[in-house]
């Protein structure tokens, strides 16, 4: 299935809570609108395999599941064309998308793009993170509303933030096993949130949050104060040292599951040129957007966690302020019908309400982003964070200098596994701000694609004269 033309008035790139919202907007206003999204059915990872899931008692994976299924409706009837398994590997300052889909490539253009592509977890390097049977918490709930699959043998959930209660409380709730809970929540942040408490205690996290980490607390063991990890294994995963209070302990896991916060994907638009700057709150790149949520490059709007996380509530909300600035653009009559640009605003501001002390509460500490000695940072071509100080000091400045000395960024996740840890590492070695040292510079492909398929792709007669002669 390839898109059914070459030209949309709006383009939206990602099916998750922001991207659902946006393209039933615009669509609904009357403009041709393609929703690309890579995964075989919408909903993102906060409403994954919400169409198919074979989980469908409603009090197992929670009331805020649900309430995706019907904004998917709600897009469906919207006359939007959806493209499920739509891998989009290129965006360029002309609003020219490259998408591969079934096995071929192909290149449309849009008048507005609306990058929607949310929020990956943030990387969590500690010693052992690369053996077998330890996991992301996302990947394991992936698994989870997609199959209905629990963790097997001895589970053990490390790290913070709001996903590492939800994902206990479904594991819990589904019947599965979980032996330890090790939460690493550095207890000094809790005075740094406390100015914004009141805020979160009026938000509609507040209440719900206090609710899971009681049900997870009722049902399993947590360790508060966690300060080090280290997993340790011959071919798989089979203990974990960890310290909390001055003592050291040693258990034996079968699966571990890591996560420690989401930060904003920011390949695609990074690499089509938009400006980004480094959010010392949040720990990681964000882009720089004005009151519309436009980039640097017109006609190229972000939406939902990939302008900075915010949690389902607030991507819904951003999808639709995004979805309105496209639709004042290119067809202004129709808005007199849809939600006013102020009052979807106002929407925002309500869902993103209590968001700093969740920042600020959940910021991970330092040993936990910035690893020592020979714990691997990029996974892809197995650089360790020795081997990364030792480029520095023989003259590297930044990730892009490193890709010469280690290919470190040049695998085939292009960075999103190793970009935070490399930027902050490279900054402490150097004694600068991670905004001075910057980021890798990414170019299309962003994604995998085959040669075949570039090979296929139409070309004009000026870019054949290219590069035949």
């Amino acid at each position: 299935m390839t898109p059914a033309r070459d030209e949309y008035d709006v383009a939206v790139i990602g099916a998750g809570p922001a991207g659902l919202a946006a393209a039933a907007l615009t669509a609904k206003a009357g403009l041709s609108t393609l929703l690309l999204d890579e995964n075989q059915g919408p909903g993102g990872q906060v409403w994954r395999a919400i169409t198919t899931t074979p989980v469908q008692d409603k009090t197992l994976l929670g009331k805020d599941y649900w309430a995706g299924k019907e904004l998917v409706e709600d897009l469906r009837k919207s006359g939007a064309e959806i493209l499920q398994g739509a891998t989009v590997w290129s965006l360029d300052r002309n609003l020219e998308i490259g998408i591969s889909v079934g096995g071929g490539a192909c290149l449309i253009k849009a008048k507005r793009v609306i990058i929607a592509t949310g929020a990956l977890e943030r990387p969590f390097p500690i010693p052992g993170w690369t053996l077998p049977g330890v996991m992301t918490a996302g990947a394991a709930q992936t698994v989870l509303k997609s199959s209905g699959l629990l963790p097997e043998g001895r589970t053990v959930i490390a790290g913070q933030g709001p996903l590492l209660w939800l994902l206990s409380a479904q594991i819990l709730r589904m019947g599965g096993k979980i032996d330890l809970v090790l939460d690493t929540t550095d207890k000094r942040n809790y005075r740094r949130a406390l100015p914004h408490a009141a805020a979160f205690i009026t938000s509609p996290y507040f209440l719900k949050g206090l609710a899971m980490m009681r049900e997870v607390r009722r049902k399993t063991r947590v360790v508060s104060g966690v300060t080090s990890l280290v997993a340790s294994g011959e071919g798989h995963v089979e203990s974990l040292s960890f310290e909390a209070k001055g003592k050291k302990t040693t258990v034996p896991v079968d699966v571990l599951l890591l996560h420690q916060g989401v930060v904003p994907n920011v390949n695609l638009a990074m690499s089509a040129g938009v400006k980004h700057h480094w959010d010392d709150i949040q720990l990681c790149w964000a882009p720089e957007l004005d009151g519309k949520a436009e980039t640097s490059v017109p006609g190229v709007h972000i939406a939902g966690d990939g302008a900075g996380i915010g949690g389902a509530l607030a991507a819904v909300a951003r999808g639709r302020v995004v979805a309105r600035a496209a639709i004042d653009a290119l067809k202004p009559d129709a808005g007199a019908s849809l939600p006013s640009a102020a009052d979807l605003k106002t929407a925002v501001a309500k869902a993103e309400k209590g968001r700093l002390f969740l920042d600020l509460l959940f910021r991970p500490t330092k040993q936990f982003r910035i690893p020592s000695d020979d714990t691997i940072v990029c996974r892809c071509e197995e650089v360790t964070a020795q081997d990364i100080r030792d480029s520095v000091a023989v003259g590297a400045t930044g990730p892009n200098q490193l890709k010469a000395y280690r290919r470190a960024g040049m695998g085939p996740c292009q960075g999103r596994l190793c970009g935070l840890t490399v930027t902050e590492l490279m900054a402490e070695a150097r004694s600068k701000t991670p905004e001075e040292i910057g980021y890798y510079r990414l170019r299309a492909p962003v994604k995998p694609i085959m040669l075949s398929e570039l090979a296929r792709l139409p070309k004009t007669d000026e870019a054949t004269k290219a590069v035949v002669r």
